[in-house]
Formats: C-alpha cells, structure tokens, sequence
C-alpha cells in the first residue's frame, strides 16, 4: 500500500482549501509510518492556539500520530488518503 512508485492524486477541494505545506505533510506521514498499512488513512486538521494540529490515524492496523505545524492560516478539515490499487488520493471527507 501507498509505494512511492503509484501515481497520487488529490481533488479540487484539497487543493483550494488545504495548503500545498500540509498536503506534503500528511504525503510524508503516510510515507514513514510502519508496514502494513491500511488502505484508508484518515487526517483531522485542527487549529490550537494559533497551531496547525493534524491528527493520523487508520484503522487496520490501529495507528495514529499527532503533528503540530505552524502555519500562517490554520484550517479545520477532515481529509482522507485512500490507496485503490493502482493510485493514491487525497480528498476532504465531504468529497468522498
């Protein structure tokens, strides 16, 4: 799941709405978190005390991670990362 080598995608909402910064962080969460690797992967962006908070997790197997980032506009999203096979993408929930 998720090999480097797959074609990644994401949909007009990520790129309105989700900074090029933040898009390239959840990539690379997905990218150096431990085989195996769930299929979907669930990102919940979150703004704390004028922070960047994005909080990973999956399901099977269970897996989840914080990350804190600063950034100039924080945003309150939900975004998933789905791996069908043959590429990757990246997508706001309300577009699934």
């Amino acid at each position: 799941m998720f090999e480097k080598s797959k074609d990644r995608y994401l949909t007009r909402g990520v790129d309105a709405e989700i900074s090029i910064e933040l898009q390239v962080l959840m990539w690379q969460a997905v990218d150096q978190m431990p085989e195996p690797k769930d299929y979907l992967q669930v990102f919940r962006l979150s703004e704390e005390n004028g922070l960047q908070i994005v909080h990973h997790t999956s399901e099977q197997p269970q897996f989840e991670m914080t990350y804190i980032a600063e950034t100039e506009k924080p945003v309150t999203a939900k975004v998933y990362i789905i791996d069908d096979g043959d590429h990757c993408t990246m997508l706001l929930a309300e577009e699934y």
